[in-house]
């Protein structure tokens, strides 16, 4: 499940609404064929997203934003499923309004980066304990990282990492080895947010890529950070990782066997970015 899962689209209309319901659901929990492991995950990255976006100029009354009332119930859903997990979760505010009350009281009345770090300081070991609380439910035949840590240290890519070993251990036809190959586009697209840093890897004179460009960017970041010819090998290495991974997103017939190579080789592009990130290393 992802943080995504709470809206609702709305084709005709050209925007999203978001899914009240299973809000409603989640703080009771009553959520159908969701766990509560699951339903925290999605929940927590959902509101640290909102909160996030109204503490930085998001418009809380725009399309696809939460409002006052919605950022109230959403974070009530997610104390209590916490404490159904038996999460200690206590932020010093309810809502957009108290959150804005707040940030004032703590000097963060003109930095949206302060307010950024308020957020992350309360999700940021959420974030990680859920993903270890996912990863101990899920009996996974992908590869692991020789590194005895079980999470990388980028929360969101933990995130979808988890969801990318609980569907491949689910698929049973092709459209679902397919949507391996999709997930293995969207752990990418993290990592190219996540390692990418336009003061530290973008060329003077040039403009910075999307994060959608997952080849520019990591192997620009390979480039900067890794010297020898190391720099030669692991470049051809991502590109061909990010190449095999969009092959089977998109290929007509999807099998165990490539969605497999997509996921194990995307799971170790990602642990090697993370052993030569100048944050991380």
């Amino acid at each position: 499940m992802r943080a995504d899962d709470f809206w609702i689209d709305n084709p005709l209309e050209g925007f999203r609404t978001l899914n009240r319901e299973m809000i409603e659901a989640v703080l009771t929990g009553s959520l159908e064929g969701v766990t509560d492991v699951d339903a925290a995950v999605a929940l927590a990255r959902l509101v640290h997203d909102e909160f996030e976006s109204f503490g930085t100029g998001g418009n809380p009354h725009a399309d696809e934003r939460m409002d006052e009332d919605d950022s109230a119930r959403a974070l009530l859903a997610l104390r209590q499923v916490l404490r159904r997990l038996r999460i200690e979760f206590a932020p010093p505010f309810r809502d957009f309004r108290t959150f804005r009350q707040f940030w004032i009281r703590e000097g963060a009345a003109n930095s949206y980066q302060a307010r950024r770090d308020i957020l992350n300081g309360l999700f940021d070991n959420i974030h990680e304990r859920l993903v270890e609380l996912e990863l101990s439910t899920i009996a996974s035949t992908l590869s692991n990282p020789i590194s005895p840590r079980r999470t990388t240290g980028w929360p969101r890519i933990d995130e979808e990492l988890a969801e990318l070993r609980r569907h491949f251990g689910q698929a049973r036809s092709e459209q679902d080895f397919r949507n391996v190959g999709n997930d293995c586009v969207i752990v990418l697209e993290c990592l190219s947010a996540a390692v990418y840093s336009a003061d530290r890897h973008l060329r003077e004179g040039e403009a910075e890529p999307p994060v959608s460009n997952t080849k520019q960017r990591l192997e620009r970041c390979i480039e900067v950070e890794l010297e020898g010819a190391a720099n030669s090998e692991l470049r051809k290495l991502a590109k061909a990782t990010i190449e095999f991974a969009q092959a089977v997103k998109h290929r007509g017939s999807g099998s165990r066997r490539d969605a497999g190579i997509a996921a194990d080789s995307v799971i170790q592009l990602v642990n090697i970015m993370r052993r030569i990130s100048p944050d991380l290393a």
